[in-house]
């Protein structure tokens, strides 16, 4: 019988010692959330899906982008004729987000669409058409199994600000850690932000955290609290200053300045590039309406010239430096504070930089080279420049001397960049696995507002685990000790017996 109960004890406090163990130290579930965001741009709309943990940081997720879908077809302004089309449209990359997402956490992810500069052209031109697509754009959001938050054309401030937070985050400029990096963290000092400079088909945003505190056109600064720490923030979005509604406004200004002549000799194209286009095309939106005159064509015939020079002179035309109500002016008589720190520039700004190979970080490009190369690159013909890159649509191949014409007059004309500070901005595509842009921006700021959730914990305290742990060992080892005293009486003992 004592057998029998010195076994069973020890059997029971290697099971209990065993089991406390495994229980107490399994994995923690991963207590994830998830959001999606659908930038729906000028030319096209790209649907993005965000993960952050559920107990957050300082009230402000640490988002990460975990999967992105580009929609086929043109942007969702591009619908206006066919509205109906516009919501189906989004359907794939809804099915896309379905796949990545947890079944059972469908229905809990908000799933947001925010509209820019091509639907508030839209929304300028034709009020009713741009109603009606973002009433089918709702409609299809609404039938998927996620938590719909809304569909709305977003302000160019907001997609200004959104952009410099999600440059900032990518860039760790707000110190978003957690567990003992904190400590680490705490010991260093803030780093400044980065600017954020945005360029997009139909507007440009320009960003930044100013040095100087000025009561100047408060309209333009915005407030944020992010990790624990506020920004005041300037931004100013320019609508009809991206590239695609850039290069309509300056060929409406050409063809006005010319004889009223169908055929129009353009030094931004390439030498030999050829291009017929609609005049009613031309002057339909509410960026060109405006230098709309009667003419005795209906289209006309454009001939490259590749002239870069001639080019850039033309496209200075386009920012109105003449009138400063302010203390200074980017253009078009808006308030711009001096200009501060790094900049990040993103989007267009960074895919024709980048195809013009000017985008290294190893050692920024001086200004001075980058319009070099652009002058080089626009001054070969045009059969030269198919042939070398025969992959390209011919499209957007034709428009990147006028592009990167643009982009320089844009940074050094229109926000008055110089030699000086021109190698602080850098051109970025992705940052880590996350693409540059608004919608990180967007969530991360959402994240504040989704109720953080108590991270997940062991079953046990630290000191019940230890208190338990102990009992089960002594438990064990008097039961073994008792067994052995049993079975190996000392020979005081058994004299004593005797």
């Amino acid at each position: 019988k004592i057998l029998l109960i010195l076994g069973f004890l020890s059997t029971l406090a290697v099971v209990a010692l065993i089991a406390v163990a495994v229980t107490q130290n399994k994995p923690l579930p991963r207590n994830i959330k998830y959001g999606i965001v659908l930038d729906a741009g000028s030319s096209h709309t790209n649907l993005y899906v965000y993960e952050w943990p559920a107990e957050k940081e300082n009230d402000t997720g640490v988002v990460q982008q975990v999967e992105v879908c580009k929609v086929e077809g043109p942007g969702i302004s591009g619908y206006s004729h066919a509205t109906e089309k516009a919501g189906p449209s989004l359907a794939q990359c809804l099915r896309q987000a379905e796949e990545v997402i947890p079944s059972k956490q469908h229905q809990e992810t908000p799933v947001y669409l925010g509209a820019t500069a091509g639907m508030r052209l839209l929304s300028l031109e034709n009020k009713s058409a741009a109603d009606k697509v973002l009433s089918s754009v709702e409609k299809t959001l609404r039938s998927a199994p996620f938590n719909f938050q809304g569909a709305r054309i977003i302000s160019g401030q907001e997609e200004g600000a959104y952009g410099w937070i999600t440059i900032n985050y990518l860039l760790g400029s707000f110190k978003q850690v957690s567990g003992w990096t904190k400590l680490l963290h705490s010991l260093k000092s803030v780093s400044e932000t980065s600017g954020a400079l945005d360029l997009g088909g139909a507007s440009t945003q320009i960003t930044f955290v100013p040095n100087e505190l000025s009561s100047e056109s408060p309209e333009n600064l915005l407030y944020f609290r992010l990790y624990g720490k506020d920004y005041r923030v300037y931004t100013h979005s320019f609508l009809c200053y991206g590239k695609d509604q850039a290069l309509q406004q300056k060929l409406a200004r050409d063809l006005q300045a010319s004889t009223s002549n169908s055929s129009l000799l353009d030094s931004c194209f390439h030498q030999g590039y050829q291009r017929t286009i609609n005049i009613s095309d031309l002057f339909k939106n509410p960026c060109t309406s405006a230098k709309k005159k009667q003419f005795p064509f209906s289209q006309l015939y454009i001939q490259g010239e590749g002239d870069y020079q001639k080019c850039r002179r033309n496209i200075q035309k386009l920012f109105n430096k003449t009138n400063c109500p302010y203390s200074s002016c980017s253009f078009n008589g808006i308030y711009l504070p001096p200009l501060q720190g790094d900049f990040g520039a993103f989007s267009a700004f960074y895919f024709v930089m980048n195809f013009l190979n000017l985008t290294s970080e190893q050692s920024p490009i001086a200004l001075d080279k980058a319009a070099s190369a652009i002058e080089s690159f626009c001054a070969r013909p045009w059969h030269e420049v198919r042939a070398a890159y025969h992959q390209i649509k011919e499209k957007y191949l034709s428009e990147y001397c006028f592009s990167g014409a643009y982009i320089l007059s844009l940074l050094e004309n229109g926000y008055e960049f110089t030699e000086k500070n021109w190698q602080r901005i850098h051109f970025l595509g992705k940052i880590g696995s996350s693409d540059a842009g608004w919608t990180l921006g967007y969530m991360l700021n959402l994240t504040n507002m989704i109720p953080a959730e108590e991270p997940a914990v062991p079953p046990l305290s630290h000191g019940s685990y230890v208190g338990l742990m102990v009992l089960c060992s002594l438990v064990l080892v008097s039961v073994l000790l008792f067994a052995w005293l049993l079975f190996h009486k000392p020979k005081c003992l058994q004299k004593g017996i005797v």
